[in-house]
């Protein structure tokens, strides 16, 4: 065992070294000439926020929308996650359980900013490009996870209702849907949460939002305004952490 940690540390400990010397990382081009000064110069553009009155209106239509696109994106995700969770949970066959469950993993391994510049060239920039985005990215998460809970539920009580006359949608609604919804609800909410976090970044490929403000005033190496976008970034992810948590508190529970 210590002779295979010893070759698994040295692997490890070239691999770094291969990576270094790959990709021609110089960390000393960080502190060589005047860097510190002005990277010191630079940071310090940011110490004074710009909060006049003009510019806090702005913020705050940014962040309307922002949290309007995590919150739009989160539900259509949910919605859509839930009726191709039944088939990937197999629910409709076999045929249809791997049908979905790649569409599934096609939906979440393309990353959000991708889904925002392919969106953006179909709807145009602005927040439907973002919504859109959002959506479809997450819908591919909540799927496989509302799949999972699903195929963790007894079906005992969904049998019942079917062998006593009822349809398939009144033995989901009243026979699995009961015992899967606090699984389903704590989900949702741990993805608006981090969708409220990705739509302040989506802006940068012009999605709208606090992104694209801050993308904007980083252009324009405005470091005033971009202070002020990112304290209400700030601001705005704490609220929805904050509302997000006595949410699951109050109806996961």
């Amino acid at each position: 065992m210590r002779v295979g940690n010893l070759i698994l540390f040295a692997a490890l400990l070239a691999a770094v070294v291969a990576s270094f010397l790959y990709l021609g990382i110089d960390l000393g081009a960080l502190v060589a000439g005047d860097s510190l000064t002005q990277m010191r110069q630079y940071a310090g553009g940011f110490l004074q926020p710009d909060v006049s009155a003009a510019h806090l209106q702005a913020i705050g239509r940014g962040a309307l929308e922002t949290l309007a696109m995590s919150a739009i994106g989160t539900l259509l995700a949910a919605l859509l996650g839930l009726a191709l969770a039944l088939p990937a949970a197999g629910r409709f066959g076999s045929v249809a359980l791997h049908a979905t469950r790649l569409l599934l993993n096609a939906l979440r391994a393309i990353p959000e900013l991708v889904w925002a510049a392919l969106m953006v060239l179909a709807a145009g920039l602005g927040p439907n490009a973002g919504t859109l985005a959002l959506a479809l990215h997450t819908a591919g998460v909540l799927g496989r996870l509302f799949a999972e809970a699903l195929e963790n539920t007894p079906r005992e009580p969904a049998d019942a209702i079917r062998e006593s006359g009822g349809g398939r949608m009144l033995a989901f609604c009243y026979g699995t849907l009961p015992g899967v919804w606090p699984q389903l609800v704590a989900y949702t909410l741990y993805r608006w949460e981090n969708n409220i976090r990705m739509a302040s970044v989506l802006g940068f490929v012009g999605a709208g939002g606090l992104g694209q403000m801050l993308y904007i005033s980083l252009s324009l190496f405005q470091e005033a305004q971009a202070a002020t976008v990112i304290l209400a970034m700030l601001l705005l992810v704490l609220a929805v952490d904050a509302l997000s948590g006595w949410a699951r508190q109050r109806w996961v529970s």
